[in-house]
């Protein structure tokens, strides 16, 4: 930890103009070429659902650094995912195209074979002069994308760096691969995130005075497998964890298709069997834990830095996650656990540094909000709606819904009060969150809301594209290229 800590000291960002400078040239509609942009410093934590101190998703989350962060930008606390799955959700955000219009549903479907022509958020930047890097997953692991980056480490074709201690396995007994939770006794400067933070330290240290940059952070726990140093374990004892409360009756206004996805006797029923559940929520905190821990890394990095006011921050997770709740383990669902995730903005200059936005958002908004703030060209293709309105007045009016799809057909529709589901069967849910926030009553079969659920329907995508597969013809030919490159 030493190392790192007095590398972070002696970070040295150097030139750029404030915010208030590029604001105005916005304003005035100055051209790019002719002042310098800001820098972008693009966070990701996989797996990371509310369970944030700032979002109150769980009493005994904390969350110092996370919520220090929160607390210099706008904070959305009512973002969702365009897809509860690691791959879609990712590839949604980094393209801006919805799951129900690229076809890519899935965690197996891979996407840059049957989206050739696809612009990343990185590409974009990098059209537009800046140098494109980073370190750690921002892509779902199997497939990276080495076009969205000038530099990547460990490498363009490898996100992630691997943890430097014996890993474990099946310590729960569940036998359920990665499935699993346990302490580990290494130093954080074993772990493969430690890695990933100290690869984009130094980047920072670097000089950036004639050229922006675009730099990516992504953070991998709290995915699973729930291996982390012992330190974090032990800041939740094990007889005090909090359970999330399920109950017994939960699935019974559920239809068919819902409880398809819940899964009850699969994960859950395995887990309360084992006796595994207050050891399962302890894990999971414990890696919130630690990934708030390499925040604080990366956050007195920017904190110290001369560039930081010239420099904006995205922090994003892929989806939410479900221990129990709906009788339902991991992400792959509709409900409000799987989809809502934090996203904080920090503007240049502290600009409405405190701020929380109530407006439901989603994570498809992110590329358009870059591309204003950046002062970038637009891309017509993007299905995102730029929060720029949001981020300058967090109580705009905003007459918007989010909307999640897990798989083709099956969507979520977030308002401010409401969440609606309606399944490729034609079977529905509605909640209404301002007295049943936990979602433990289904409104749908109840003739007095056929209103509200009308007003929802209209925010369904309209085009829904069967799932797409790459070609095994092109796939061959991209590894034979690969093989001679």
């Amino acid at each position: 930890m030493k190392s790192l800590s007095a590398g972070i000291a002696g970070i040295l960002w150097v030139g750029g103009l404030v915010f208030t400078m590029l604001a105005g040239a916005l304003a005035a509609g100055e051209s790019g070429a002719s002042r310098a942009r800001p820098n972008v410093l693009f966070i990701a934590v996989d797996d990371l659902n509310d369970w944030v101190g700032a979002l109150r998703g769980h009493p005994q989350s904390r969350t110092p650094n996370m919520d220090r962060l929160f607390a210099k930008g706008v904070l959305f606390s009512k973002c969702y995912c365009a897809a509860p799955a690691c791959n879609p959700s990712r590839v949604a955000l980094m393209t801006g195209l919805r799951p129900s219009s690229t076809g890519i549903y899935h965690n197996p479907d891979e996407w840059r074979p049957v989206l050739p022509d696809a612009v990343t958020i990185p590409q974009h930047f990098q059209q537009h002069g800046y140098r494109a890097l980073g370190s750690g997953k921002i892509y779902h692991d199997a497939f990276p994308d080495p076009a969205s980056w000038h530099e990547y480490a460990p490498s363009l074709e490898k996100q992630k760096f691997v943890d430097l201690y014996p890993v474990p396995s099946n310590v729960n007994g569940l036998n359920k691969a990665h499935f699993d939770w346990s302490a580990v006794d290494a130093p954080l400067e074993q772990t493969g995130d430690f890695q990933t933070v100290a690869y984009v330290v130094k980047q920072l240290e670097r000089d950036w005075s004639d050229q922006p940059f675009f730099l990516a952070c992504g953070i991998y726990r709290p995915h699973l497998p729930w291996y982390v140093p012992r330190e974090f374990f032990e800041q939740y004892p094990l007889e005090g964890v909090v359970l999330p409360e399920v109950p017994a009756d939960d699935l019974e206004d559920i239809p068919e298709a819902g409880i398809k996805m819940a899964k009850p006797g699969g994960d859950h029923a395995a887990v309360v069997k084992s006796g595994e559940w207050s050891k399962a929520v302890q894990g999971y905190l414990a890696s919130i834990a630690y990934a708030d821990r390499l925040i604080g890394l990366l956050l007195d990095a920017y904190e110290r830095s001369p560039q930081r006011d010239n420099t904006v921050i995205v922090f994003w997770s892929d989806h939410g996650w479900h221990l129990g709740e709906k009788q339902h383990w991991r992400k792959f669902a509709l409900w409000e656990e799987a989809t809502r995730v934090p996203l904080a903005i920090v503007l240049p200059q502290g600009k409405q540094a405190g701020a929380v936005c109530e407006a439901p958002v989603n994570l498809l908004d992110i590329y358009p909000t870059l591309i204003e703030l950046c002062d970038l060209d637009q891309r017509p293709e993007l299905e995102g709606k730029s929060l720029l309105p949001l981020l300058e007045n967090p109580r705009a009016e905003w007459n918007s819904a989010s909307v999640t799809t897990h798989g083709r057909n099956h969507h979520a529709v977030r308002s401010g009060d409401w969440r609606y589901i309606r399944y490729a069967d034609g079977s529905e849910e509605l909640y209404d969150h301002r007295v049943d926030p936990r979602e433990y009553r289904n409104l749908a079969a109840r003739e007095e809301y056929r209103g509200v659920i009308e007003q929802h329907r209209r925010w369904l995508p309209e085009r829904n594209v069967p799932e797409r597969k790459p070609d095994q013809a092109v796939r061959r030919q991209d590894r034979a290229k690969k093989a001679t490159d």
